[in-house]
């Protein structure tokens, strides 16, 4: 916080107040709010209905603060701040109507965004976080293993995925995310939504898929598969890729930037003509949000460090055929990188 010149974060609920408290609150009307000041001892403000949840959090030391229906939360918190107090850091994803409540409460006082400090811890996961990913990792892979039960000529897209959603949780996961089955020449759209499309012998899918685990990290994994033969030219693109995609886990290392990291894959697949048909970053942080930092895209100087977690996902487009997209978590380590998903990255032919 120091750092970011941050004197107080306000962090209502969300993955970062999760992430701080292990308070995984319900985001609704009423203001529940954690007040982390730099100097001093942090407090969380409840609405009283959900005092009992908040102290029934495990591990969850801080003072509670609980208020009535009629007071008013925002300036209880604006009352409570250090007198030194210039700058508040609101969590990234506060609601628009508790920044502009804050707002009013706290005129003269400065706000920023909390994740500039945040981010900082989030994105260097620690020993625990990393096995809590590699659980999230083992579990969406047992669905993959599994895909051949559900994808099959005759049944449309939404049926299939509707199948994978309820096989994530059976997984283990307590919620499934999302199920990303994209067939055909549906597959050369990267975030296809699974429609009506019936498919047919010698379709190409991409299945893109994710869920969060009972403690709340996520997962996230593409394979590919084939109804039968592939059309012709895809084997040739596919080789392309799987080639990217191993190049950059192997290129994974403390040291290499982000954006280095990108153009190791980007630049095999421009160099086989493909270039303009991989239309995205190569991959995302992962960790109690799908998507966090940090962000493995071109041009990007963020050096990565131990305990950064990642998906390494490029993938070829071509529009009006068919796609492919190939998707591990990766963590950067001391000497490299592991490669949290563990099943095989070839096309699956069934």
């Amino acid at each position: 916080m120091e750092l970011a010149g941050i004197d107080v974060m306000l962090i209502t609920p969300g993955t970062d107040l999760r992430y701080l408290t292990g308070y995984a609150a319900v985001a609704l009307e009423r203001l529940t709010c954690l007040v982390l000041p730099r100097d001093g001892a942090p407090f969380l403000v409840v609405p009283r209905l959900e005092e009992p949840a908040a102290r029934a959090v495990p591990g969850l030391d801080l003072e509670i603060v609980a208020y009535g229906e009629t007071d008013d939360p925002y300036a209880l918190v604006a009352r409570r701040l250090p007198a030194s107090t210039r700058v508040v850091g609101l969590d990234d994803h506060m609601w628009a109507e508790k920044v502009l409540a804050f707002r009013r409460a706290m005129s003269t006082v400065e706000q920023t965004l909390a994740g500039t400090a945040l981010r900082e811890l989030r994105m260097r996961k620690s020993p625990d976080e990393v096995a809590a990913l590699r659980r999230a990792a083992a579990a969406i892979d047992a669905v993959h293993a599994n895909m051949g039960q559900w994808l099959r000529p005759g049944r449309t897209e939404h049926e299939v995925a509707t199948d994978i959603l309820a096989a994530i949780v059976d997984a283990g996961h307590a919620k499934a995310d999302f199920a990303i089955v994209a067939s055909g020449p549906n597959g050369a759209s990267p975030h296809h939504e699974s429609a009506d499309r019936v498919l047919q012998p010698g379709d190409v899918v991409v299945v893109d898929i994710g869920g969060i685990m009972p403690d709340g990290y996520c997962s996230d994994s593409t394979r590919n598969y084939a109804l039968g033969e592939p059309p012709a030219g895809y084997d040739e693109s596919f080789a392309v890729l799987l080639a990217a995609q191993q190049a950059q886990v192997a290129a994974t290392r403390p040291g290499i930037t982000a954006g280095e990291l990108d153009a190791v894959g980007r630049d095999l697949i421009t160099a086989a003509g493909f270039g303009e048909f991989f239309v995205h970053r190569t991959g995302h942080g992962i960790g109690l949000d799908v998507h966090e930092e940090p962000y493995i895209v071109a041009g990007s100087a963020l050096v990565l460090e131990p305990g950064m977690a990642f998906s390494i996902e490029p993938g070829i487009y071509l529009p009006g055929r068919h796609g492919a997209r190939i998707e591990d978590i990766v963590v950067c380590t001391v000497d490299g990188g592991e490669r949290l998903n563990l099943t095989d990255r070839a096309l699956t032919v069934l």
